[in-house]
């Protein structure tokens, strides 16, 4: 009984280190499936603490139902949920997942905090089905399934993935993979003296995949997601011959469409300009000659921060280099927001505007960043009045 009480209380400390140190990783680089692991380890730390009273005065009803909801529902569930939003990026597999989640976590709950359980208990961790009726036990198995189906997919992802990072995200996903076994057998089979000892080398696992997860990723662009080159191949564009493979050798993008850039015949205002009232004239600029202005907000799919930033960083060089008429190119985190992109640009006039719109390397960064981009609101502005330094364009985009 004494050693089965030591190894309790020895895991249960574990979890709550483990649990205050996957927290600091949280905090430090959020993400889902940071949150993910940081619940699984919530409960399996609730489920050990209650285990500890259970081996010292042997368990009973709540005790046993903590035990099994931490180490046979939230524990597996969650550590699986964690792998699969780390391993896979595709969006409508997270958006099932998460509702897949939501079902097998509300109705397992409920059944496994009311359902009544049976037979004597002891000092020793309690299996499962000596103590559950028959739906707690079916809803066990389908949330085992549920475990399997989250956690299978995932490990097949990150091994077919080429990337630089791929040896360790496949250490991650195993260190999961083995902490969820181990709790899911101890929540099963209870296992004796060997009970509070494999939940230790759960939370242990949990613990690592954590702390591994946690270092910043070699090469987030290259993911596997369109593309297997990396982003370099395209000399960022700030070379001439990488930025003439989009067109023939010497030919300037703008004058491609100079035709139907022209501006069309506009017809005179239907009501007096206030400029003409005040002046005796019009207005020394029509509204396609006055500078105009774009600010696009992206939020960005998990994990793509780094990628995005590479290649938008790119894009404002090539603007720099091939795009004399805008006036103004920048790209802007959001310290408050980490997954949220700002860029802003202030072109000459309208004309100025659609040519940047059809450059090549703007169309491809629309194509290349189409794979990390959750959301996007653009807005569009007409500029009606302005005061700045002369310099202030040399200083934030140098020719």
């Amino acid at each position: 009984m004494m050693v089965t009480v030591g190894l309790a209380f020895i895991s249960a400390l574990v979890a709550w280190s483990g649990t205050a140190a996957l927290a600091a990783y949280a905090q430090r680089r959020p993400s889902v499936a940071a949150i993910a692991w940081l619940i699984a380890a919530l409960g399996l730390t609730v489920g050990l603490s209650a285990a500890v009273i259970g081996a010292l005065f042997d368990f009973g009803g709540l005790t046993f139902r903590l035990l099994q909801i931490g180490a046979s529902l939230i524990g597996p569930l969650y550590m699986a949920w964690g792998a699969l939003e780390y391993g896979i990026r595709a969006p409508g597999v997270r958006f099932s997942a998460r509702l897949a989640l939501s079902a097998f976590t509300i109705v397992p709950l409920v059944v496994f905090s009311m359902d009544r359980v049976s037979a004597q208990f002891g000092s020793s961790f309690p299996a499962f089905a000596d103590h559950y009726d028959l739906i707690p036990r079916v809803l066990a198995n389908a949330v085992l399934l549920v475990v399997l189906l989250f956690l299978v997919p995932a490990l097949v992802m990150v091994a077919r993935r080429d990337s630089d990072d791929r040896g360790t995200d496949l250490s991650v996903l195993g260190l999961i993979a083995v902490a969820t076994l181990l709790s899911v057998a101890v929540g099963r089979f209870g296992l004796g003296v060997m009970g509070p000892l494999l939940m230790l080398g759960a939370v242990s696992a949990l613990w690592g995949a954590g702390a591994l997860a946690e270092r910043s990723r070699h090469d987030e662009f290259d993911d596997g997601y369109e593309d297997d080159e990396p982003y370099d191949d395209y000399d960022d564009y700030g070379d001439h011959d990488g930025y003439d493979d989009y067109g023939d050798h010497g030919d300037d993008p703008r004058e491609e469409n100079e035709d139907h850039l022209q501006e069309p015949e506009r017809r005179g205002p239907r009501n007096t300009d206030p400029y003409d009232a005040l002046y005796g004239g019009p207005s020394p600029g029509s509204q396609s000659e006055k500078m105009c202005g774009v600010i696009t907000i992206y939020t960005l799919v998990d994990n793509h921060e780094t990628a995005f930033d590479q290649i938008s960083d790119a894009v404002a060089a090539a603007v720099a280099e091939h795009e004399p008429d805008t006036l103004l190119y920048a790209c802007h985190t959001v310290p408050s927001a980490p997954q949220q992109r700002i860029i802003y640009a202030i072109y000459r006039n309208g004309q100025a505007k659609e040519r940047h719109e059809h450059q090549p390397h703007i169309l491809e960064f629309a194509r290349r960043t189409a794979g990390f981009v959750a959301a996007t609101n653009v807005i569009e502005l007409s500029l009606s009045g302005v005061t700045a330094k002369e310099e202030l364009t040399r200083i934030l985009l140098p020719r």
